[in-house]
Formats: C-alpha cells, sequence, structure tokens
C-alpha cells in the first residue's frame, strides 16, 4: 500500500462525499460501535480514531479503537470473547524507546483494539486527538469530528463532506483548534515528514504473545530484559 504523502498546498479544498462514500463511512462506523459496545458493557470507556471520526474514509481505512485507561487486558480480552469477537493476534508493540509499551488485540487486517502497558504522557494521549477521536456515544449521535491526516491536512467536517487544508506552518494555530498542545503537534509534523523523506521506519518492540501468555507477563519479561523499556517505566510509571 502506498502511503499518503503529506501536501503542502495552502488553499482550503472543498471535497464533497457522494453516495457510496456516505455508505462506506456507515459501513465502517457500525463495525467500531459493535466493538466499542462490548467494551462498554464491561465499563470499559474507548475512543475511536482517525478517518472513521473525520469522514475522510476510503476502502483501506482501519477501525482503531482504544482503550486509554484499562484495569487489566483480561477485562478487554473477555468483553470481546463474550460479546462473539474473535481475536486473530495479540501483541505487544513499542514504536521508539521513548513510547509507552501498548497491546494490540488485533481482529482482522482491519480492526484492532489497542491499550496502554505503562502510563502515557501528555503528548501520547493527545496523539489521539490529533487525528480526531470519538467516543461510543458520539459514534451512536453520527457526530464527526475535526483532525489532521496522514497528509497534514486538517480535515473540517461539513454536511457535504469535509473542508481540508494544510497544517504545515499553521502548527500554533491548529494546536489551538484541536485543544492539545503545540509540541504534539511539531512532533507529528516532524515524523509524517520524516516518514516521507526515508519510507516508514520500523517498531522498536513488536511481540507476538502465545496463547499461554498474558499481555503482563509479557510486559514484566520485556522490564526484565529490555533497558529501555525499564527506563521508560522508571520515569513515567504504570
Amino acid at each position: 500500500m502506498v502511503a499518503r504523502k503529506p501536501l503542502k498546498r495552502a488553499e482550503r479544498i472543498e471535497v464533497i462525499y457522494s453516495e457510496k462514500h456516505w455508505d462506506l463511512l456507515k459501513e465502517l462506523r457500525v463495525k467500531a460501535m459493535k466493538i466499542m459496545e462490548s467494551l462498554n458493557q464491561f465499563h470499559l470507556y474507548s475512543i475511536v480514531h482517525g478517518s472513521i471520526v473525520r469522514g475522510d474514509v476510503s476502502q483501506k481505512s482501519d477501525i482503531d479503537i482504544f482503550v486509554p485507561d484499562p484495569p487489566s487486558s483480561f477485562t478487554i480480552e473477555t468483553s470481546l470473547e463474550r460479546a462473539g469477537v474473535s481475536v486473530n493476534r495479540r501483541l505487544v508493540v513499542q514504536a521508539t524507546p521513548h513510547f509507552a509499551v501498548k497491546g494490540y488485540l488485533e481482529i482482522d487486517n482491519q480492526e484492532c483494539v489497542s491499550f496502554p502497558l505503562l502510563k502515557l504522557r501528555p503528548i501520547e494521549r493527545d496523539f489521539y486527538k490529533f487525528g480526531g477521536e470519538a467516543s461510543f456515544p458520539m459514534l451512536k449521535k453520527g457526530t464527526r469530528v475535526l483532525g489532521v491526516d496522514k497528509r497534514l491536512m486538517l480535515i473540517e467536517p461539513t454536511k457535504k463532506g469535509h473542508i481540508e487544508s494544510t497544517i504545515v506552518g499553521q502548527e500554533e494555530n491548529i494546536a489551538g483548534v484541536l485543544g492539545i498542545s503545540v509540541e504534539t503537534v511539531l512532533d507529528r509534523v516532524h515524523a509524517l515528514l520524516r516518514r516521507d523523506e526515508i519510507g516508514r521506519t520500523g517498531v522498536f518492540i513488536e511481540r507476538e504473545l502465545s496463547p499461554e501468555e498474558t499481555f503482563e507477563m509479557v510486559l514484566k519479561k520485556l522490564v526484565d530484559q529490555n533497558p529501555a523499556v525499564r527506563r521508560r517505566l522508571k520515569l513515567y510509571g504504570r
């Protein structure tokens, strides 16, 4: 899949959605709500983020659901199991040595539930707001929100589609619009522009769990074996 490249054009462009586009958006949101409802029944607050929230979906759009403050991985896995949602792979992932370790439950190639295994820094929590996030009640109401796509275009939802404009050179203003720190915006701009220059880079840790392992067990092993993970835990805790 070819990554969408950052754009730096100055003008605001209006994009009108076709009926097919609206149908796809509805279809993806229904899938997301099924998973989020199963989490909600176990009193697990979750958000969905990205194009499904903004509205600028495509056939390649992922359904990324995040549980910001889970009591345990067991509770999340149980909620999905009770709802009849099958998990294909369980992964522990750390994007870089400075980022929190997260658990990933891959349902299929398109759907995923993730959650932090270490305490998130504010800039990490803001990452989801940067791309646009919505809760289960918001999705049920059909709410769409502002967010920035991988091209570094601000997507502003309209009744007919959306308006898009570059955020490059507008970082401080965009931070205010999205209600996040300027540091977060600058970090994401730097990361996406760098990826455009050198290509997609690998993650620091990606470890698939065996059926017998829990996420907490694997995290303990990583803390014991990996100085970077141990340092991250010491700095910010769980």
